[in-house]
């Protein structure tokens, strides 16, 4: 169960943006598992990648499509993950686009394809190709609570969420939805998350906001350490509302981007395979960022951190390890201090005299918990977001394929 995430009831329409889904039975035979998403002519589109060395056959054909001219239509299936399927895999990626570009009069290249599910096995396009014109005439503006759901596998919650941002007295809407839960690990934005907004921005700037605002959220998750095949983040900027959005305006419409990227990477982890802890790292006093990221990263990714916080013990000795063996250059522990929520556990990294262990129990028992870091280098900071592992997370991925 999803550690305090709840569904939105609603999402807010995107002017020049369609949404729909269908059961194309790919995988799943009782639940839509594929969703195509309509953008009006002239939008802009932004997007980062899996720097996995094994990517999907979907995310080459989008690297390439990309290049060419303006996206009309994203197509994304779930169940089937399109990768480490050689040729018929790209060759099946291509073809879907081509099939999406017959009925939506488009060029093949203004078709992104995305896929999630299991690896190694090939894409059965003819049922997407069966399915297309039921998704098209489908196509409605008020569709993005279902196209959430659609996109999910271990997922147990959709994961959704819309704000809005007034800019020169004008209101821009951003929305945005995302799958993730097992696989999870911050080397780009490990998941599949799609974020479309009615402000007109100017493709250069969509991708450096995005680029900069991956870099605080989507990459400073992770739940198993696994970075996927098909990891992939599409913001979408239509224009619609006429609103620009640069100069003076940039910093609230980047504030609002931000907001809803956090909110959909912390939805991932809140709802990770197995979960029963949120749990935020926040390293402090580091020489540089990428410093603590990786002493956040190292304790964030400790199996013994993971389940001693599952079992509620406060056994922090896991901690002290985990940041000791960071790889920090000249790291001097005599300088470190940690915190679990209020509680001093190491002082200068010594025991903390105040220590007691019924203080140490009774922050190890809460849903959401907080380690605090101080390295004593610097001024630079950067948190992570993680969970537990639990007796969940091997029961699901043990038994993903049967």
């Amino acid at each position: 169960m999803a550690v305090n995430l709840h569904a939105p009831d609603t999402l807010l329409p995107i002017a020049g943006v369609r949404l729909a889904s269908v059961n194309a039975e790919i995988r799943y035979k009782n639940r839509n598992d594929l969703l195509l998403i309509e953008l009006e002519q002239g939008s802009h589109t932004a997007a980062v990648f899996t720097r996995n060395a094994f990517c999907a056959a979907p995310v080459h054909v989008c690297r390439a499509n990309l290049l060419h001219s303006n996206t009309r239509y994203l197509l994304i299936n779930a169940g089937n993950a399109n990768a480490g399927t050689g040729e018929p895999g790209m060759a099946a990626a291509r073809e879907s686009c081509e099939q999406v570009a017959e009925l939506g009069e488009c060029w093949a290249e203004q078709v992104l394809p995305f896929s999630t599910g299991v690896i190694g096995q090939q894409l059965p396009v003819e049922k997407i190709t069966a399915a297309l014109p039921e998704v098209f005439a489908k196509l409605d503006a008020d569709a993005w609570m279902e196209a959430s759901r659609t996109i999910m596998t271990t997922d147990t919650i959709a994961k959704a969420i819309s704000r809005q941002v007034e800019i020169f007295g004008e209101t821009v809407t951003i929305t945005g939805i995302a799958k993730g839960a097992g696989m999870i690990h911050p080397n780009m934005a490990t998941m599949l998350a799609y974020v479309a907004t009615d402000a007109l921005v100017e493709k250069e700037t969509l991708q450096t906001l995005l680029n900069e605002v991956v870099e605080e959220t989507f990459n400073c998750i992770t739940v198993d350490g696994d970075t996927s095949t098909n990891d992939s983040l599409i913001v979408m900027a239509t224009g619609s509302s006429g609103v620009y959005v640069g100069g003076d305006g940039l910093p609230a419409f980047r504030a609002a981007l931000l907001d809803v990227c956090l909110y959909l990477a912390q939805a991932i982890v809140r709802d990770g395979e197995g979960a029963t802890k949120f749990i935020s790292i926040d390293v402090q006093g580091a020489a540089t960022r990428a410093e603590a990221r990786i002493v956040g990263n190292t304790v964030a990714l400790s199996p013994l951190v993971k389940t001693a916080l599952f079992a509620s013990d406060p056994n922090w000795g896991r901690i002290l390890a985990a940041v000791g063996r960071s790889h920090v250059d000249a790291l001097d522990v005599s300088r470190i201090s940690i915190w679990l929520g209020e509680t001093l556990l190491i002082e200068n990294g010594e025991p903390a005299p105040t220590y007691r262990e019924e203080l140490g129990a009774a922050e190890t028992k809460r849903e959401e918990i907080d380690i605090r870091i101080h390295l004593g280098r610097g001024e630079a900071s950067a948190t992570t977001w993680t969970c537990d592992f639990s007796y969940d997370y091997v029961k699901i991925n043990a038994e993903y394929r049967s």
